[in-house]
């Protein structure tokens, strides 16, 4: 067989890198993802890529727990400016950029932090914008996600700004960010721009 007619084969299969590796389901078979996806179109004007891409395709309950997580961040007692820093900064680290958005979106719209400071993020150690709480939760969320492990004195420092209760939430929203943030890297999604939707007044 001719090798270039090989080669020519196999490079038009490749997927495109700017694609999700399967493709949006448009039009979900059940119900509630149908009622989910009007919901999340008429307040945003579009549906999610992670929606149609991996929700679509796995049972309604799956869903369900992954929207339980935004839920539980409400009974959360750290700052919800310091639980937005800090998914952005897991999500920054692992480069998920599906999820950097969102959590972009939601740092500038719900938890009202400034576009300078997000921006600052990747100098949260020496930007004035943050507090040293701040600094402090942000070291032990880089360390554990970029390590897989903390050191003591970033532990140590932990404590004196977070009650025991407050270090486990840290941890949770940590770990909790990692599973949207597989979730999307592993099937290649990416930004949704929500950034660039005008907020509705």
């Amino acid at each position: 067989m001719d090798r270039k007619a090989v080669t020519l084969t196999s490079s038009s299969q490749e997927p495109n890198p700017d694609e999700p590796f399967l493709p949006p389901i448009e039009n979900p078979q059940d119900p509630m993802m149908k009622q989910t996806y009007n919901s999340v179109r008429q307040q945003f004007g579009k549906v999610f890529t992670s929606l149609k891409v991996l929700s679509a395709r796995l049972p309604y309950a799956f869903y369900e727990f992954t929207t339980k997580i935004n839920e539980l961040d409400n009974q959360l007692t750290i700052p919800r400016q310091t639980s937005v820093l800090i998914r952005e900064q897991v999500a920054r680290i692992n480069v998920c950029l599906f999820c950097m958005d969102t959590s972009r979106f939601a740092a500038i719209n719900f938890a009202k932090i400034s576009e300078a400071k997000i921006d600052a993020l990747p100098k949260y150690s020496s930007s004035p914008l943050f507090t040293d709480a701040e600094r402090a939760a942000l070291d032990y969320a880089t360390e554990l996600t970029r390590d897989k492990k903390v050191k003591p004195e970033t532990f140590a420092r932990l404590s004196r700004f977070y009650s025991e209760r407050q270090i486990c939430e840290i941890v949770y929203v940590i770990a909790s960010e990692h599973l949207y943030n597989i979730g999307n890297i592993g099937l290649n999604i990416h930004s949704d721009m929500l950034c660039k939707i005008p907020q509705k007044q």
